[in-house]
């Protein structure tokens, strides 16, 4: 197929327009204020809603709140979390709300695209999302957090809220009468 093109007219090819088109965006810039931030000093300040990287926190008691449900592997789509759930000796007795503590529990952080399924997903309030943006390493390995570099992230919070505000709604609403 032969495509036709049209001829350029003298204006044209003399380039000027374009060099005066460039040489403008060029003077806009070079007086504009700069906006270049020393990183390690300075750091942005994360929107409300900001999605960043998953972590795990403990109760009161030092225990992991987690309890090996494994909805957040199932719901997380690029598969980045791996939770291996202790076998029957692994149940503990004086935790009944929490009968199974993962043996093993790993993020991929290079796998994981920070949309925080895992968080909504969870029952238990055991994983929460970091205001922090940068995650660094070395190598692939370091990259893959652990049970441990989980928890050190994470630290401790309290009880279970996460279902409070539901259940103060649906009290709420038996006080209503309810249209018909």
């Amino acid at each position: 197929m032969i495509v036709k093109r049209k001829r350029l007219n003298l204006w044209e090819r003399l380039y000027l327009p374009a060099i005066a088109g460039g040489f403008k965006v060029t003077l806009r810039h070079f007086f504009k204020r700069k906006v270049t931030m020393q990183y390690p000093e300075e750091k942005w300040v994360v929107p409300e809603g900001y999605r960043g990287a998953p972590y795990l926190v403990r109760d009161q008691e030092g225990n992991t709140k987690c309890v090996s449900c494994q909805l957040c592997e199932f719901v997380c789509p690029p598969k980045a979390i791996k939770i291996i759930p202790p076998g029957p000796a692994g149940q503990l007795a004086d935790r009944p709300n929490a009968e199974k503590m993962p043996a093993e529990f790993e993020i991929n952080m290079l796998r994981c695209i920070f949309c925080g399924f895992c968080q909504e997903v969870c029952p238990e309030e055991a994983i929460f999302l970091q205001k922090d943006y940068s995650l660094t390493g070395t190598s692939r390995a370091e990259m893959i957090y652990d049970k441990e570099k989980l928890l050190a992230l994470g630290g401790v919070h309290g009880g279970v809220q996460k279902w409070k505000h539901k259940l103060e709604e649906a009290k709420e609403q038996e006080n209503f009468p309810v249209k018909e």
